[in-house]
């Protein structure tokens, strides 16, 4: 039976990663203390993508076993679980995972297979029995506490979160000046009055006119929720009305997600003109549980390294 109401769901499982790509070795990059927080970065963005939450796994231990990074990950929410698992078996963590590296580490592309193991169990065989994973997983309790590290690494995350939001607000307020004028994407007419503002995690940022940098961030990284998202905007966009998201799946499938997602996204621009903002696509994300997407859109995550 599993724990009662008065003790907390608890779990552990074994996440191990290796990039099919030669040239790239993770364990190396990982051992690099100038790469290391930059593969932390990526592994916590994707983790928090596959259960909409940035505390909806935590890591105890990344361990180096060449070729293979071992990430011990502990749940304390069986939903949580359910999600990662969900992410996991469709593919979508390891598409998140592959775009944060590739995005961290300034690379081309970052090639990944996974395993996922709790004690001599592997789940890979048998992850279309969800149940039967999530008793496995909560079979195998955490036999460690978090490793000090990890600790370090999640304040040095902290600190350069911080220190970007710092030089965004400010980069902000510097293109607001009448002698900065800023490009337009693609014709949008005069962008909103830089006293707009809205609130994301308590941080106060600028509205602006969604940018061609956003465009393409959000094309790669929002992968396959790319229609749940349109589905949030088309409330507020008629452009994206009706059987518009549908079609673009089947009209650009052959293309890929990227060119599904850029068009949508297109539309919303085009349609919207200098009223598609900042703030109405980080409110989407939100609701769609992309909250490290939307960090990234506003420069929250910088490829700094940890000194």
């Amino acid at each position: 039976k599993m724990a009662g109401n008065s003790a907390p769901w608890i779990g552990s499982a074994y996440l191990f990663l290796q990039s099919t790509c030669k040239t790239i070795v993770l364990p190396a990059l990982y051992e690099s203390s100038q790469k290391k927080p930059s593969v932390f970065k990526a592994l916590k963005l994707a983790l928090a993508d596959s259960t909409g939450s940035v505390n909806g796994v935590d890591m105890l231990k990344v361990h180096c076993s060449h070729p293979h990074l071992i990430v011990q990950l502990k749940f304390c929410k069986r939903e949580n679980c359910r999600q990662f698992l969900r992410s996991y078996r469709e593919g979508a963590l390891q598409e998140s995972l592959q775009n944060h590296l590739q995005l961290s580490l300034a690379m081309s592309t970052v090639p990944l297979e996974m395993e996922l193991k709790t004690g001599s169990e592997h789940l890979d065989s048998m992850l279309k029995d969800e149940d039967r994973c999530l008793d496995c997983i909560y079979r195998e309790k955490p036999d460690r506490l978090r490793d000090e590290e990890i600790a370090e690494l999640e304040e040095c995350l902290k600190g350069m979160v911080l220190h970007q939001s710092i030089t965004n607000n400010t980069a902000v307020k510097d293109c607001a000046s009448p002698n900065s004028p800023s490009l337009p994407h693609p014709s949008q007419g005069s962008s909103p009055s830089p006293s707009v503002t809205f609130v994301f995690q308590g941080q106060e940022f600028a509205n602006r006119t969604l940018t061609l940098d956003d465009h393409q961030k959000f094309a790669k990284l929002v992968s396959r929720k790319w229609k749940q998202v349109g589905r949030t905007l088309q409330r507020t966009c008629r452009a994206l009305r009706g059987p518009v998201i549908d079609n673009l799946a089947l009209e650009y499938d052959r293309e890929g997600l990227y060119e599904q997602a850029y068009q949508m996204l297109l539309r919303f621009i085009q349609s919207e003109g200098k009223k598609a903002t900042i703030a109405r696509l980080v409110a989407a994300l939100e609701e769609n549980g992309l909250v490290s997407l939307a960090e990234e859109l506003l420069g929250l995550h910088s490829n700094e390294d940890c000194s």
